[in-house]
């Protein structure tokens, strides 16, 4: 899932959320729901992105995150603090049955599953919402699937009247996908964004789906105001007996885009009104959680992460003189982490990183192939830099203008000048820049955070390294193309023994760090603030942003 710095593309590329229920009352209701939860209200998400997409198959959101409030997939995670996320039924009766040594899955959905206007959820919506992932037009969501199904390479979409045979529907609860290779962490992919229904044949006039989606999930889209305000109310045709993972306290869920970043700091640090219901969907940076710490109240209210996402800073490897490596080598060395952290908050902000694969993955193996001091080892980048014939390297460094980012930016930028090498940032707003780096190559560096989609090696290394994702909203923003790196990723995508896999991911990882083609920054902990009356608000061991669909309200 990409996660830009500091960014929330669908109020998740830096951010998350959602809820559940035990009856299908409608809107304004207020009480307490068996099992104590507290139900009523209206929760407030204060996000900084300017353009909340909704639509499953054009979104990187994390399964706990914004879409999982309207949308329900086959499968959902099982997330708590001090405990591994597990993979858990949503839409389906099981996590999955495989027979074909792993290449062929099946699911059968629960009894009872309605949309907002009362039809029947039937496999061919899910079917059908899966296809429509595949459209020249619906761009930027998670491809996995993509190159796994049969055919998938080739398939375009599903609004020529084509299907994809490789996903069968028997019946109305039964569906089937056959894979071109053994795949154990299908389950994983069944709780992604495109697994949610759409209704068959809806969905062509993609804006309009895109800020309207038809619900599945407890809560649907009243009103849509991209950049301004969506509007959440309750799904009356949600069943809460067929949906273990939302608990759908609030009667309204109102998502306020556009918001500045110190503006939601202090609003929530004041904690009147309305900010008592609220949180902010963006981890906070430096400052922010300076202004925190500097509040005893609000430090009660804040949910911090372990270390997790990485932060790095992607090199162009098709670039100019980035192509060779031992340029890419000098800038491991030339890089100052300590000024880097310091800018992004200090030790709470996160561990320094050296590995792909992030802490809490199952299978990371810990090393360091340009072992330096924290600062960096000027001589030894100077050094190399003059083997390459690379004096007075000039390069450009795509970043996000949120002030953190920003920051953090000239944090580099200062640690590379002392090697001699003459950084230009190259600011974009969230949108631009999104697009810019999955889709352009008018950089040399770019300031980047990957949140893994799934707690597996897999979803640290694939969508980051394969060639396959270069380009076309792909997220190896480093344009990083080694054939036996390729190779390497399909054995471990294809080995459907856990153990055996996680040793190929390891390999993956330090044969992609022997490349250079990023420089590993911190492991990110991240911190979010909520208002006084906004419970059971925490953030799991994985992933790391609030679960939202277990937020509640105090009465």
């Amino acid at each position: 899932m990409r996660r830009p710095k500091r960014l929330t593309i669908t109020a998740a590329v830096a951010a998350a959320a959602a809820l559940a229920l035990a009856g299908c009352s409608g809107g304004g209701a207020s009480g307490t729901a068996s099992g104590g939860t507290s139900k009523g209200g209206t929760l407030n998400i204060l996000t900084t992105s300017t353009a909340v997409h909704l639509d499953p198959a054009t979104s990187q959101n994390l399964n706990i995150t914004t879409l999982g409030l309207v949308l329900r997939r086959l499968t959902a995670w099982d997330v708590e603090p001090g405990k591994t996320a597990k993979v858990v039924p949503d839409l389906a009766t099981t996590t999955g049955d495989s027979s074909d040594g792993g290449k062929t899955w099946t699911y059968h959905l629960k009894k009872g599953l309605k949309f907002q206007d009362g039809s029947a959820i039937t496999t061919k919506d899910i079917k059908w919402g899966i296809e429509r992932s595949f459209a020249p037009t619906l761009t930027g969501g998670l491809s996995y699937h993509k190159s796994l199904l049969v055919g998938g390479d080739a398939y375009k979409g599903p609004f020529d009247g084509k299907t994809l045979n490789s996903i069968e529907t028997p019946d109305a609860s039964t569906i089937v996908f056959k894979l071109n290779a053994a795949y154990g962490d299908w389950p994983w992919l069944a709780s992604m964004p495109a697994f949610a229904p759409v209704p068959q044949g809806q969905g062509t006039d993609t804006g309009a789906y895109d800020a309207k989606p038809v619900a599945s999930g407890p809560y649907q889209v009243q009103s849509n105001t991209q950049g301004t305000q969506i509007t959440l109310v309750r799904n009356k045709n949600w069943s809460a007996k067929t949906d273990d993972v939302r608990t759908a306290g609030p009667s309204k869920v109102v998502f306020k885009e556009s918001q500045d970043p110190s503006t939601v700091t202090q609003t929530l640090i004041a904690d009147n009104g309305d900010a008592k219901n609220s949180f902010g969907a963006t981890y906070l940076g430096a400052a922010e959680l300076n202004q925190v710490r500097s509040n005893p109240s609000a430090q009660g209210r804040l949910a911090t992460s372990k270390a997790g996402p990485i932060q790095y800073m992607a090199i162009n490897t098709q670039k100019g003189q980035l192509k060779d490596l031992k340029v890419r080598q000098a800038l491991q060395y030339a890089v100052d982490r300590k000024s880097y952290r310091i800018a992004a908050g200090g030790a709470l902000a996160g561990t320094y990183a050296s590995t792909l694969i992030t802490p809490g993955i199952e299978g990371r193996k810990d090393y360091d192939l340009y072992k330096a001091s924290d600062t960096g080892d000027v001589a030894k980048a100077k050094s190399l830099l003059k083997d390459a014939g690379a004096g007075n390297l000039k390069l450009t460094l795509l970043t996000p203008n949120d002030p953190s980012s920003l920051a953090e930016s000239q944090a580099l930028q200062a640690g590379l000048k002392r090697a001699g090498v003459t950084v230009t940032l190259k600011q974009a707003d969230s949108d631009s820049f999104y697009t810019d780096a999955t889709n352009g190559s008018d950089y040399d560096l770019v300031l980047f955070s990957w949140q893994p989609d799934f707690p597996s090696a897999n979803a640290n290394i694939q969508p980051l390294y394969a060639s396959s994702q270069i380009g076309s909203g792909g997220y190896n923003v480093s344009h990083y193309s080694n054939p036996a790196v390729d190779a390497l990723i399909a054995k471990a995508t294809g080995t459907a023994d856990r153990s055996a896999a996680e040793k190929l991911w390891a390999e993956a990882d330090k044969k992609i760090m022997a490349d250079a083609p990023v420089v590993p920054l911190i492991y990110a902990k991240q911190s979010f603030l909520a208002g006084s009356n906004v419970q059971d608000f925490h953030v799991a061991d994985f992933p790391a942003y609030p679960n939202y669909l277990k937020v509640t309200l105090a009465k």
